[in-house]
């Protein structure tokens, strides 16, 4: 009946006098998919209509005469065979009119199926402070009806379960944000538990170690600068997280980097544990924006491999004006591999016998010296 109400508020036309003068049977059914269903819409006798003047709809659309068949001068009853899901969630709308259109009754049908069990449920913590989980609906997913999802967790050794309360609905699946007071070191058990009117599922139970599901923020204060007047060279400098500074880790970092009027990004996973990364074999005259992200791994000794963070905001700079000397990365023993590499240490090598003096150590910086004087001394040929 509230359902009914709702409809008069929708259709003034309707005489309010006569709410409790007609009524469909059943009232607002739950059904499956492909149910049948015969319903009578019941006048009574001081509206003074004949059952033979009555019509029906569904959502509006009018339904053949064919399916109708008079019970008595005041019912009218109306078969519907195989069902199928609801077009909304609000059920679907069968009404029962008079000639003149008028509505003398309605019912909501709510046509669906128990939900099937909740899949692909995956979990993180940002920087250890609270717990997030993702999952996707099992099945083909769409029940048609109304269906709670509920994510429940405890900790493995305690019998209260609890329940995470805030929800969000994502474009594959559903998410929850655990805000309450996190424990470490103690394993929780997450489940997600469906519901509706015509069933229930439960997923399989997750286990797991807030420490072994971190992820922070992005690595901060990412900076991009030139080396000296090398051409096919830039420094990339970062800050570690902050937030995970009160538990024992260590963060490993991935670089990607793209020409300014491109969308191809190229990696640098071998950074290790550094906070800075010498980007080789770049292009002279140009805009280079670079991204860096970080993974807590190792934290408290977890085994596990760690959760990647989002990329950093993107930083910029541009390489000086020159020659393609050679192709490089953050790895050395990639470098090593590179013949042009291993040909150019053997000149830097004779320039150092020849202009380093005294006790000069073998550092970067010597050699950045004499990457310099290398590429004057291209120059100079060129002219």
């Amino acid at each position: 009946m509230i359902s009914f109400m709702f409809l008069l508020l929708l259709a003034p036309d309707v005489l309010f006098s006569l709410t409790h003068v007609a009524m469909i049977s059943p009232q607002d059914p739950i059904m499956r998919i492909g149910s049948s269903l015969t319903a009578t819409c019941t006048l009574g006798a001081e509206l003074g209509l004949h059952a033979t003047s009555l019509y029906w709809t569904l959502n509006g659309a009018r339904l053949s005469s064919s399916t109708y068949s008079i019970v008595s001068s005041n019912i009218l009853s109306i078969e519907l065979h195989s069902l199928n899901g609801s077009n909304q969630k609000s059920g679907d709308n069968l009404m029962c009119h008079r000639a003149d259109g008028r509505i003398l009754a309605g019912s909501c049908l709510y046509v669906g199926m128990p939900p099937d069990k909740p899949v692909n449920l995956t979990c993180w913590s940002h920087n250890a402070k609270d717990l997030s989980c993702r999952w996707r609906v099992g099945g083909q997913g769409e029940t048609h009806i109304p269906t709670k999802y509920t994510l429940k967790y405890k900790l493995r050794w305690h019998e209260r379960e609890n329940e995470c309360e805030n929800y969000s609905s994502e474009k594959q699946g559903y998410s929850c944000r655990i805000s309450a007071k996190i424990a470490l070191f103690t394993p929780y058990e997450i489940w997600v538990e469906a519901t509706n009117q015509l069933g229930a599922a439960i997923s399989d139970v997750s286990s797991l170690d807030v420490l072994d599901v971190v992820t922070t923020d992005p690595p901060a204060n990412v900076q991009v600068s030139r080396i000296g007047s090398l051409e096919d060279q830039l420094m990339v400098r970062w800050t570690s997280p902050t937030e995970l500074k009160d538990v024992l880790f260590q963060a490993k970092y991935q670089i990607r980097y793209r020409l300014e009027d491109s969308t191809d990004w190229k990696a640098v996973d071998n950074v290790g544990n550094l906070t800075s990364c010498r980007l080789a074999g770049l292009r002279p005259r140009t805009v280079y924006f670079v991204q860096v992200r970080s993974n807590p791994v190792g934290i408290f000794g977890s085994r596990k491999p760690g959760i990647w963070s989002g990329w950093s905001h993107p930083a910029a700079a541009s390489t000086p004006s020159g020659e393609l000397l050679q192709r490089g990365s953050c790895d050395p023993k990639a470098s090593e591999q590179n013949s042009t590499l291993r040909r150019e240490l053997k000149q830097f090598f004779g320039w150092v016998r020849k202009h380093a003096t005294g006790c000069s150590s073998m550092s970067i910086k010597l050699y950045d010296q004499w990457r310099v004087w290398l590429q004057k001394s291209h120059k100079t040929r060129n002219q």
